[in-house]
């Protein structure tokens, strides 16, 4: 069954690619990049980092997305949940170098101030130079959660009633422009 939606979602993702305005990311030293990313503006609580950025309603950022579809194919035949994270966790870190020259090389780099994205997965992401912050909104948090509910049902192990609905709900994760190239500068 999780072999079957997959296939779907591989048929409907490139549709989906095009109607979200995502852009691979294309380097030679981030071939397999685990990202899309796009521009976007800001539109929810005031947040300071703690190397003092402060983003604001309205601020650009970069939205980093990881591509679902491509991650869930690797991982759908691993069964350990430890190993699935230490995958995960891999692919991210090769990537974030990617994402740190997309930005260095934009023409509104000036005024990007850093990358979001909202995941369920969380857990180890302080060790990659992210910070998690609650969504507040409670409809929007919803609505992430929903989204995310596919990831969440073909990415785990054990798809019991009780484990989706008690796995993490979404957050936010910030880094800042300076932290990335502090981090990831290639």
């Amino acid at each position: 069954m999780r072999q079957y939606f997959l296939s779907v979602w591989n048929i409907i993702d490139p549709i989906y690619y095009r109607f979200t305005r995502l852009t691979y990311l294309h380097h030679t030293e981030t071939a397999k990049n685990i990202f899309r990313v796009r521009l976007t503006r800001y539109k929810g609580r005031e947040i300071i980092l703690t190397d003092g950025t402060y983003i604001k309603k309205n601020d650009l950022l970069v939205k980093i997305h990881l591509h679902n579809v491509r991650l869930l194919s690797e991982l759908i035949q691993i069964q350990s949940e430890i190993k699935k994270a230490k995958i995960i966790y891999q692919d991210v870190k090769r990537s974030l170098p990617g994402v740190e020259k997309y930005i260095r090389n934009h023409k509104y780099e000036n005024d990007i101030k850093g990358i979001i994205g909202i995941t369920t997965l969380y857990k180890g992401s302080q060790r990659l130079g992210f910070e998690v912050f609650s969504i507040s909104h409670p409809v929007y948090k919803w609505l992430k959660w929903v989204t995310c509910l596919p990831i969440t049902i073909l990415s785990t192990s054990d798809p019991s009633l009780k484990k989706i609905f008690t796995h993490s709900h979404p957050s936010y994760l910030f880094m800042s422009k300076d932290k990335l190239s502090e981090l990831y500068k290639i």
